[in-house]
């Protein structure tokens, strides 16, 4: 069995720096794509994941950009082509999370999270597909959340924004399957990264009371699921929402 099976692939992981970014950068990179690392803030997290990933044995770039920005995220393409080649996977990782009552949650706050985390995987996907159609080949996975799938009070814009992720998934894995290019998003559940400072302990303990297999999970648990969906070993899947939670979300 190849060990490698993305050798000659170029990955492009938004918010590649840290956390669940960072987790699908190194899994690509042992699979043996080239990887670029995108990041906003953490230059210097990014700056070590990229070194990760060469240790894998496979080259690494790094390129700063909002994604919510479009003419930020067309350089962003342009700068990882000519540094890698096309981008033939694409990870649509970056985002932002508020954990606020309706009370808090203003339209500044709104507008910033749909801007991410919705708005700003349309633009990359936009940025990336016209390539793959030309070459009849893509594999793109959206990072959304189960609170997506099962909302609740204190995450209500960010519920929205991986909702409408979801069904920018469905939608589009249809319109583009006829190109080979195939897209499915993960759902995780609650996962151990930074986006844990904003919760409380007391909150952290009753979501592992709630899940059925016990623990929060790790960074590693998406992105095995990310790299399954962008390997040819899912190659009769698209439009399709893993959930990778513990249990605490069981679809029919």
């Amino acid at each position: 069995m190849n060990d490698r099976p993305l050798a000659g692939r170029t990955a492009l992981v938004t918010g590649g720096a840290k956390g669940i970014g960072r987790a699908c950068c190194l899994k690509l990179a042992q699979a043996g794509a080239d990887v670029a690392i995108n990041y906003l803030t953490s230059e210097g997290p990014a700056r070590e994941t990229a070194e990760e990933v060469r240790r894998a044995g496979v080259r690494a770039h790094l390129v700063r950009a909002d994604v919510s920005s479009p003419e930020q995220v067309a350089a962003m393409v342009q700068d990882v082509t000519d540094a890698l080649g096309p981008v033939d996977l694409l990870v649509n990782n970056a985002g932002v999370f508020h954990f606020l009552p309706h009370e808090e949650t203003t339209l500044e706050v709104w507008r910033q999270t749909m801007e991410v985390n919705l708005t700003g995987s349309y633009l990359v996907t936009w940025a990336v597909k016209q390539s793959m159609i030309e070459r009849g080949f893509g594999r793109i996975v959206n990072i959304a959340s189960i609170a997506g799938l099962r909302p609740r009070p204190m995450s209500i814009a960010y519920a929205a924004s991986k909702a409408g992720l979801i069904g920018l998934t469905k939608s589009l894995a249809e319109a583009l399957a006829p190109h080979n290019i195939r897209i499915n998003a993960v759902a995780p559940g609650l996962i151990d990264t930074e986006i844990l400072s904003g919760v409380s302990q007391n909150q952290i303990d009753s979501i592992v009371q709630s899940t059925p297999l016990g623990r929060i999970g790790h960074g590693d648990d998406v992105a095995d699921a990310a790299l399954f969906l962008l390997s040819e070993q899912s190659s009769f899947m698209t439009g399709q929402t893993l959930v990778v939670c513990g249990g605490r979300v069981m679809l029919p």
